[in-house]
């Protein structure tokens, strides 16, 4: 969000916060205009027929692996990895809807993440079913930093120093 002096904010006063744009819905999540349901089932829709075609692609992998006849042991490791990592990074997504993730845990689990990106797809589909994902936690700062910058820009009236004293 953005309080430089100068901008302008979706009511066109100038010097308020800016909304932060969200991914595929930009900042149409504050009002829900401009085509914001059509987008949300869009996203739901898509996100879900990403994770359905990941999961073809992963049954193909796995067809390769019972080809190679790399045995039972390979093949449950296999499944285990994939199950494991897909729901520690739905965990994951979800969780980064609510709250801003750390930084430096995100980049050190961006290898499980990258594994288990079918969680990642389907995390997205559910919150997509209910509000736009990372939504509440966007408006949660733009209400936040609203407040603020409404505290900050409210003036007193005359000047202290002409106050009359009661004697």
């Amino acid at each position: 969000m953005s309080d430089e002096p100068g901008t302008q904010d979706k009511a066109g006063s100038t010097g308020g916060p800016q909304p932060e744009p969200l991914r595929f819905f930009g900042t149409t999540w504050v009002d829900h205009d401009n085509g914001y349901p059509l987008r949300r089932a869009a996203v739901a829709v898509g996100s879900l027929l990403a994770a359905v075609a990941s999961c073809l692609v992963l049954r193909f992998a796995f067809q390769g692996l019972r080809i190679a006849d790399t045995g039972a042991f390979v093949m449950v490791l296999v499944v285990v990895m994939f199950a494991v990592c897909s729901a520690l990074a739905f965990r994951t997504t979800w969780d980064s809807f609510s709250r801003r993730p750390d930084p430096d845990r995100q980049a050190s689990l961006r290898g499980l993440l990258a594994i288990g990106f079918v969680g990642s797809l389907l995390a997205y589909f559910f919150r997509s079913l209910t509000e736009a994902p990372g939504e509440k936690l966007h408006r949660q700062e733009y209400e936040a930093a609203r407040e603020r910058h409404a505290k900050r820009s409210t003036r007193r009236t005359g000047n202290p120093s002409k106050k009359r004293r009661h004697s």
